[in-house]
């Protein structure tokens, strides 16, 4: 097994050559091996590829299964533990390399099995997998060793997809910030300081990053929806009895589903092809039968929003001051929806909010259903929920939570018999809704408010009418906030419509290009992340003859700004007002947005993370540094800030 600690011996094979060095005086001593520094080399190029891509460059002979291994292997080097430490990936798979060769053999000899074939791709550690453990984020399952592949697992392989490794995951599925007492917390590539959503934030944070071309979620509430949201990511969640659930360490029965996490349709299309269908030992996808066409690639049709009706459901949106941000981007998705040719219009479900609340059945199923899972697993260090909370096996931002879903002496409650009731009367209630008025998907937003900050919890989820109706949804890309954050709209269609959310989320992906990756993962030169890069400038005043020598040195991968600053030539009466960073405004000066020198401090240094719009227009090149004196209080001179 290979631990996130044993990821550079992995990718280091890729770049570490050893060299003999002599011994002083040999004498018949054998030469010592040293290690040298990592050569440059050429990688194959997989940032923001395609499953298409990579299959027509293995189908060309650019490259093989073997290689796009290593490829993503240095980008989880460059950038899960080192760098922006996304901290998303929990093990690789020390099989990959091996069953990338085998599959590369196999295609020259007859061919490939699909699209799938030779691609890497990752899976969430609630999946079992018979090469690698399967903790589900818990400390007390590290070691867990399945006999078997879980279905959907098995699934992927015989697609001819490379399994890389696992993924990292809010403990338990117990939540969508992504924390756990097996990996501690992951982090959002697209804000270092926020989180990836969860409870399927590693798929989430590693697919956004270019770690695999696309991963495998589950969602109970929300924890593919979330994490695709948060990423600029697509994710569905699919009809209840769409994939099967064996193999998946379970949240809830009822609720929970695993499915694919993608940066385009096409790919997540191809995914759900691979993936999606009836599971003998899972009696819920017998529902499946007929309802799944020959590939959901058939349904993507660039002009697919022509005709759509398409309702808004306003409580979806929030009424708090707090959701408006969010509300208003999401709201001009839906101008562009139209623009498409589809017709949104806001409608009702009567009694929605009502039938909403107090719906899941978490806290009623998921004490039992994880001891029946672990009951299965031989090898399981623990056996029990009760055990893993007597233990102190898990993160304390757990304990409340787990310790309420321990209180439950016995399953088919009142309030479980209860819930069951509200739960079908909810799904009939939004079926006939849709059917009266004529409504082909229903729109809101996947979160309500901006991915939270590491350490708050998040709030604003719109996940519980799919996960407590069982009627499919699609989280897709609506655009970003004016601090650089995704932003996710979903839509939900009745069951088995995953052909037509699909067809709506192509047309609307096709017109916009909504896709961007982020900023702290960027394409590896020559196998390596970049470098920081530094800057040395010079303010001089020809007036008073006072001048301030910068040092910045900027990483792009974590958005930091190092300055150090000195100041010169300031006559006897002359003082620093202030030496600032500030943003240019059609070439003229804007506000100020950090202070690099204060009033009378002469010299300093420090640290500044630049975030959002900041870090976008210093990359673009339009801040700024200027310096102000008492005998220049309008500024001494500016200098541009330019990136080479």
């Amino acid at each position: 097994m290979l631990t996130r600690q044993f990821v550079i011996a992995l990718s280091c094979a890729i770049w570490l050559a050893a060299v003999e060095v002599p011994l002083e005086g040999q004498g018949g001593r054998k030469p010592v091996v040293r290690p040298q520094p990592a050569p440059e080399v050429e990688l194959f190029e997989v940032f923001e590829q395609s499953i298409l891509d990579l299959q027509a460059a293995q189908t060309s002979g650019r490259v093989t299964s073997r290689a796009l291994v290593d490829s993503y292997l240095a980008r989880i080097q460059a950038y899960d533990q080192a760098g922006p430490r996304l901290n998303a990936i929990v093990v690789l798979n020390p099989r990959a390399r091996e069953d990338a060769d085998a599959l590369d053999r196999e295609r020259a000899a007859t061919g490939p099995r699909g699209p799938l074939h030779g691609v890497p791709v990752l899976v969430k550690d609630n999946y079992d997998t018979a090469d690698m453990p399967t903790s589900g984020g818990a400390l007390g399952l590290a070691t867990m060793q399945p006999a078997a592949d879980a279905f959907q697992v098995r699934k992927l392989r015989d697609a001819g997809a490379v399994i890389l490794g696992k993924t990292t995951m809010h403990e338990l599925a117990a939540g969508i910030t992504t924390i756990s007492s097996m990996t501690s917390q992951t982090r959002n590539p697209y804000d270092l300081l926020r989180v990836p959503g969860g409870s399927s934030g590693g798929t989430g944070a590693a697919v956004g990053a270019s770690f695999a071309t696309a991963g495998m979620g589950s969602d109970t509430c929300g924890s593919i929806r979330i994490p695709a949201a948060n990423q600029n990511l697509v994710g569905l969640r699919g009809t209840h009895g769409l994939s099967s659930r064996t193999g998946v360490i379970p949240l809830s029965s009822t609720q929970d589903i695993a499915g694919p996490l993608a940066r385009s349709v096409t790919d997540l299309a191809i995914m759900l092809d691979a993936t999606v269908g009836a599971d003998p030992t899972d009696a819920i996808t017998a529902e499946s039968a007929g309802r799944i066409p020959k590939t959901y690639r058939d349904s993507l049709k660039a002009d697919g929003l022509k005709g759509a009706r398409i309702g808004t459901l306003r409580s979806l949106f929030g009424t708090a001051p707090e959701d408006d941000e969010v509300a208003g981007i999401v709201r001009k998705a839906l101008d562009g929806l139209k623009a498409q040719g589809a017709e949104v219009v806001e409608i009702t479900v009567p009694g929605l909010d009502d039938l909403l609340r107090d719906s899941s059945l978490i806290n009623d199923e998921f004490k039992f259903d994880l001891a029946a899972y672990l009951a299965k697993q031989p090898n399981a260090p623990v056996k029990t929920l009760g055990e893993i909370i007597d233990r102190g096996l898990h993160h304390a931002q757990l304990d409340q939570t787990f310790r309420l879903r321990n209180a439950p002496e016995k399953r088919e409650t009142e309030h479980y018999r209860q819930v069951m009731v509200k739960r079908r009367a909810l799904r009939a209630a939004v079926l006939a809704a849709m059917e009266e008025q004529r409504i082909d998907a229903l729109a809101y937003p996947t979160l309500r408010r901006k991915p939270a900050l590491i350490g708050e919890g998040q709030a604003g989820s719109a996940c519980q009418l799919s996960a407590h109706s069982g009627l499919p949804a699609i989280s897709m890309p609506a655009g970003f906030s004016p601090d650089g954050l995704p932003i996710g709209l979903e839509l939900l269609g009745a069951a088995f419509s995953e052909e037509t959310l699909l067809k709506y989320a192509f047309a609307w992906e096709q017109a916009t290009k909504p896709r961007r990756p982020p900023f702290s993962t960027p394409a590896l030169i020559k196998g390596v992340a970049p470098g920081p890069v530094t800057l040395d400038m010079t303010i001089a005043g020809a007036a008073t003859g006072a001048s301030a020598l910068v040092k910045l040195t900027y990483d792009r991968t974590t958005g930091t700004l190092r300055y150090d600053a000195t100041t010169s030539g300031l006559a006897t009466s002359d003082r620093v007002l202030a030496l600032t960073l500030q943003r240019s405004i059609a070439d003229k000066p804007g506000p100020i947005i950090a202070h690099i020198l204060a009033p009378n401090q002469i010299s300093g240094s420090g640290t500044l993370t630049m975030r959002g719009r900041d870090r976008d227009d210093l990359v673009a090149g339009t801040l700024y540094l200027h310096f102000y004196t008492r005998q220049s209080p309008l500024g001494v001179a500016r200098v541009k800030l330019v990136l080479p």
